[in-house]
């Protein structure tokens, strides 16, 4: 079986989601950087405001922002991110009550469940 491991919001500005969210719920604040975080970020012109990736921990499953362009894509603006000890079984243990496989990468595996919409099943960290 899977576990729910993060919330994702496809958004515009991560930054500013990720305070909103943060200020909104109860035990939740945005994941600090890291000076290598920071560095990480520069070398990509990027600043901790404008990152295109923020999370924001808290009690519950991690909140995640994530930057996508604006496009009339009338696709998911939030998705689940799954974890599962045996990642190659649990697609398949979805795929069988009818999930289906988008993509697969080295660590987790985009999919879309009956209805069309996507989720991600991850490996443990």
């Amino acid at each position: 079986m899977a576990v729910l491991r993060e919330i994702v919001f496809h958004c515009k500005r991560p930054s500013a989601m990720a305070r909103f969210w943060a200020q909104a719920l109860d035990g939740y604040e945005i994941r600090p950087y890291d000076e290598a975080e920071i560095e990480r970020l520069a070398s990509l012109g990027r600043t901790p405001e404008t990152d295109p990736n923020v999370a924001v921990d808290g009690p519950g499953p991690i909140l995640f922002f994530s930057e996508v362009p604006e496009t009339g894509n009338p696709g998911n603006h939030i998705h689940l991110d799954l974890i599962a000890a045996d990642r190659s079984a649990e697609v398949e243990r979805l795929i069988s009550q009818g999930a289906s496989m988008v993509r697969e990468f080295d660590s987790w595996t985009i999919m879309r469940d009956p209805e069309g919409n996507e989720f991600c099943v991850a490996d443990p960290r």
